[in-house]
């Protein structure tokens, strides 16, 4: 039994600003399934939206955020998040991170903020460190922690679920007291015991056959959520980056958004231009419409993919610009300063997740979560492009306030250490390795960018069953690391599901052909799932 004030799930950008800021107040666990840098945070190449021009205004990022949301976003969690990013983002500059910045045009050796532009903004708000903006947050946040002595980091751990009264047979309100984990290392369980519990556990990436995401990415904090009686929200609406590199030996890696911000232009593989015709913001239309697009055009021609051409910037910009993308390009073959990029879409953020308020609370009591693993209300049916990291920094910055001030009452009841019961060593890991591979490619073949009811009545039969295969899997044999992320993708895909047959229209990320239009009755409408008792 590991004791803390404290436990973490999750060491991205919002696990640790959480982490950072209760630390003076008790003993932070953060728990991380690889190394404590492995996280979407730590690919994220773009970089975070905030108002820090003059030329710009609240108001302004506030209008792009309910405009790609859909008509699904809560405007008064978008305006609390809009007004607090510039604060917290001036915290981690004070921490060490580092912006790109570039002189200023009309005073010689006086510098500013480079800031960027991607899809659906109206204005330059993105800031950066060039094309490797979570590397550098994430290296800024971990030096912080490295400098705490009251954070404890147990690397190579993934929590199998969540402890709650419910489930351990108390009665009363249901309350989270800690989770489960498993030591991969040693492979052994350790009980970690909290009065507060936070999901920073990222997004889901990983559901589907392509996707940009880590391996890390399962899921694995929804589904525990959910599995803990957590009400879950919007899962439909995953975010299908218009831009993935297409190449055989490339795996997952982004081009980034900005790409199309300074310039880049997509192409069909003879060379036509083609976002014209579908809307105003051509290229830099909000990332659902750029991915149906391209699925499209892929679909119309039999292409394998389309291209992104910026070739018409200078070489020395493209180098300077994106150093990342350039040198992985190149390290594929292909010169991005003389030949245009193969790109895909592909899976790459979830905007539902565990139904939070602006400050983390979930419905269990000493259960938080923040980042991609949770529903504020923010994203709406489509994510504007970088308020991500926003919602991760300003949500975990809120949280950690509202609990310090009023921090919960250390729970007395008695948490029993983990029993494996009769279970053995698993003798058929094919078995995983299969069921694993068929949730993913069922899930890109029927649930993906386009979908219809009969796909999703078909692929909610097949996950049905392979969830029951994962279930006597799981109470039979000895817990390891595959087994736990296979039956949380498992968990995932069956709430991506039951989200999308939920919702009778098409309305941001979730495009139905059966359901083709936005159904106004479904505006400012959460499809919200909860187990059954």
């Amino acid at each position: 039994m590991k004791q803390f004030d404290y436990l973490v799930l999750g060491s991205g950008i919002a696990g640790l600003t959480f982490a950072l800021k209760v630390a003076p107040q008790g003993r932070v666990a953060i728990v991380t399934k690889k190394d404590r840098a492995e996280s979407n945070t730590n690919y994220a190449q773009g970089g975070i939206a905030s108002v820090t021009s003059q030329e710009d205004s609240f108001e302004s990022h506030v209008r792009d955020t309910l405009a790609a949301g859909a008509g699904l976003c809560k405007e008064k969690v978008v305006r609390t998040i809009v007004e607090e990013g510039p604060a917290c983002i001036a915290e981690l500059i004070e921490l060490g991170m580092k912006f790109s910045e570039r002189e200023i045009p009309a005073t010689p050796g006086a510098l500013e903020l480079d800031l960027g532009k991607e899809g659906g903004h109206s204005k330059r708000r993105i800031l950066h460190a060039k094309d490797v903006t979570g590397r550098e947050i994430e290296r800024a946040l971990l030096d912080a922690v490295s400098h705490q002595p009251n954070i404890e980091i147990f690397e190579n751990h993934i929590a199998i679920d969540l402890i709650t009264s419910q489930k351990l047979g108390y009665v009363g309100a249901n309350r989270c007291l800690g989770a489960y984990v498993f030591d991969k290392k040693n492979n052994c369980v350790t009980t970690f015991s909290a009065p507060v519990t936070v999901l920073a556990t990222g997004g889901c990436g990983k559901v589907y056959l392509y996707t940009t995401n880590p391996d890390i990415a399962t899921g694995d904090g929804v589904a525990m959520a959910y599995r803990a009686g957590a009400s879950i929200a919007n899962m439909e609406f995953v975010q299908f980056h218009p831009t993935c590199l297409y190449h055989p030996n490339a795996k997952s890696f982004l081009i980034s958004e900005a790409v199309r911000g300074e310039g880049g232009v997509l192409k069909t593989l003879n060379g036509q231009e083609f976002m014209d015709a579908v809307h105003p913001m051509k290229s830099l239309a909000p990332r659902d419409i750029v991915a149906r697009a391209i699925d499209s055009e892929m679909k119309k021609s039999g292409a394998d993919c389309v291209h992104l051409d910026i070739t018409h910037k200078s070489a020395k910009f493209i180098i300077e610009r994106f150093p990342n993308i350039y040198s992985t390009c190149l390290r594929y073959g292909i010169d991005i300063t003389k030949e245009p990029i193969p790109v895909v879409p592909a899976a790459h953020y979830q905007c539902g997740g565990v139904v939070t308020n602006v400050d983390g609370a979930t419905d269990i009591a000493g259960l938080f979560a923040v980042g991609e693993a949770a529903c504020t209300g923010l994203h709406g049916a489509n994510r504007l492009a970088s308020n991500s990291l926003l919602e991760a920094l300003v949500c975990a910055h809120r949280a950690a306030a509202n609990i310090m001030a009023s921090p919960p009452d250390k729970s007395e009841l008695k948490i029993p250490l983990w029993q494996s019961g009769q279970a053995t060593n698993a003798d058929e890991l094919v078995v995983v390795a299969h069921n694993w591979d068929e949730i993913r490619r069922l899930m890109w073949d029927y649930v993906g960018i386009v979908r219809t009811n009969k796909r999703l009545q078909r692929a909610q039969k097949r996950i049905a069953n392979l969830q029951e295969e994962i279930h006597e899997y799981y109470w039979n044999f000895i817990v390891t690391a595959d087994l736990l992320e296979l039956r949380n993708i498992a968990t995932v895909a069956e709430l991506i599901v039951r989200c999308a047959l939920v919702r009778p229209e098409s309305r941001g990320l979730n495009y139905n052909l059966d359901f083709p239009n936005p159904n106004p009755e479904w505006a400012q409408r959460d499809s919200v799932v909860r187990r059954a008792p």
